[in-house]
């Protein structure tokens, strides 16, 4: 009975940690993402892979998904992947027509009417594979709950392992589909509610 009580007490306990943070309406990350010349120094290594950087980048972003990986080829390298929304895909107003779902490496959105164009969607949010730098950014980035605001910092890459895996950031904020996943190599990573 107390082994019972205790997976019960245990199950309610992460329920409550990776419950959605509420938010108010209104934008609350309106500034687009910001890509610059890549960095210097490359390539480098990590893990068994080769990265180079494509560009800087930084952004902050409502966290809309997110899916831990443990298994897929890529999960050695990048353990989360975060569904993110900047702009109006930020808004408690926008996101609540939508149902969003992460998948093999995807994000998914549906809704019954679309309170905003497809086009500002796409353009507004993305599925973003996080390669944390540091296993403290990795469990900060595998903490982060759907609603919280994520700010992040470091560079699109490029990754290639030996055994011909290979992985290339998206470039643009405008595209969808195979390939428009952006792939960062995460330096600096700050979650917070509001």
């Amino acid at each position: 009975m107390l082994a019972l009580v205790a997976v019960v007490g245990l199950a309610g306990l992460l329920f409550w940690n990776d419950r959605p943070v509420a938010q108010r309406p209104g934008v609350l990350a309106p500034a687009e993402p910001l890509q610059t010349e890549p960095a210097p120094g490359n390539p480098w290594s990590h893990r068994g892979f080769k990265l180079t950087s494509l560009a800087q980048f930084q952004l902050k972003a409502r966290v809309l998904g997110r899916e831990r990986y443990r298994f897929d080829r890529g999960a050695d390298l990048s353990p989360v992947d975060l569904a993110l929304g900047w702009g109006p895909m930020s808004d408690t107003r926008v996101l609540e027509a939508f149902t969003i779902r992460q998948q093999d490496r995807f994000y998914y959105w549906s809704a019954a009417h679309m309170p905003i164009p497809a086009g500002e969607v796409i353009s507004h949010s993305a599925n973003m594979h996080l390669i944390p730098a540091t296993e403290a950014l990795g469990k900060r980035l595998l903490g982060a709950r759907v609603g919280q605001l994520v700010e992040l910092r470091g560079q699109l890459i490029r990754a290639e392992g030996k055994d011909g895996f290979t992985w290339v950031s998206s470039l643009t904020r405008a595209d969808s589909g195979e390939g428009a996943c952006e792939v960062i190599w995460v330096e600096e990573a700050r979650v917070a509610d509001r």
